[in-house]
């Protein structure tokens, strides 16, 4: 297997961002993975010579950006009446990331219907399209995070809109941890093996492969009682040899992005990561 190319999501260090550029330098990694939504280099923070200066000084470090973490909840494209202030968002942050020198944006974009027939699947798949269109102007796409719905069903979605410029940034870990959130939603009663079975979080990279240009780099489990866990790097549930296998196979040659949303010892744990990366 060949050596993985590593980088840590900044935010996930809980340090001032260029302290945290430094950190990532001693920890031996390439690639830095930053925040476009609020803070300091969102697309309001940066004008064009600041985009240039980040770029530069990032390049002096040996490193570069691996993508722009766009939305977490913030936007539910399923829903028309948030799409002109969204779609124009997305802009901004593609902009972003074409100056950046990345090309990826990566982002939760609501949750997809499974009914083609639903009128949130219709409206997801008419902000992407203009989404898409405005992606390729530029030279960037939106990585769609894996999450709230079944990798078969995100297939659907890039396959129905078509564009190079509408790609994933796969996360397995949300794969894990978004079934029992969304059976507590509904509620209904957490099925493991149906959850397993629905959002194959390791054997989903065979479905999402030839779509997948960014990797989120997290671990989770559920607990018998239904509650979801993010935990440390290879103590979860994802058979990372068979997903990075899977990925490799598809012709995947992107970043393993190192994310970190919790615990008490945030840069221990990253360093725990890219050990574990490594050995593998």
């Amino acid at each position: 297997m060949a050596d993985l190319k590593i980088a840590i999501t900044l935010s996930s260090l809980r340090m001032e961002p260029y302290e945290g550029m430094k950190k990532a330098v001693e920890l031996g990694v390439s690639g830095l993975h930053i925040s476009g939504v609020g803070g300091p280099f969102a697309p309001e923070s940066l004008d064009a010579l600041e985009r240039k200066t980040l770029v530069k000084h990032v390049k002096s470090l040996g490193l570069e950006i691996s993508a722009i973490v766009a939305w977490g909840g913030q936007v539910h494209l399923e829903e028309a009446e948030g799409h002109p202030e969204n779609i124009a968002w997305a802009k901004r942050l593609l902009d972003l990331a074409a100056d950046l020198e990345c090309g990826i944006c990566m982002a939760h974009v609501g949750i997809m219907p499974e009914d083609a027939q639903d009128p949130g699947w219709k409206n997801m798949v008419a902000a992407m399209q203009e989404i898409a269109e405005y992606g390729e102007q530029v030279g960037a796409c939106l990585a769609i995070e894996t999450g709230p719905e079944p990798p078969r069903i995100l297939k659907r979605l890039i396959e129905t809109v078509g564009s190079e410029a509408i790609r994933v940034n796969y996360d397995p870990a949300n794969l894990i941890l978004w079934p029992p959130a969304l059976a507590k939603m509904r509620g209904e009663e957490y099925d493991k093996e149906q959850a397993l079975a629905d959002f194959q979080p390791t054997e989903g990279a065979r479905v999402l492969g030839p779509y997948v240009v960014h990797t989120h780099a997290k671990d989770a489990l559920v607990h018998p009682d239904g509650r979801p866990q993010e935990v440390p790097l290879g103590e979860g549930w994802v058979d990372w040899p068979r997903y990075i296998a899977y990925l490799q196979e598809a012709g995947f040659d992107g970043y393993f992005a190192i994310e970190r949303e919790v615990g008490e010892r945030p840069v221990e744990d990253i360093t725990r990561a890219v050990d574990f990366l490594r050995a593998l």
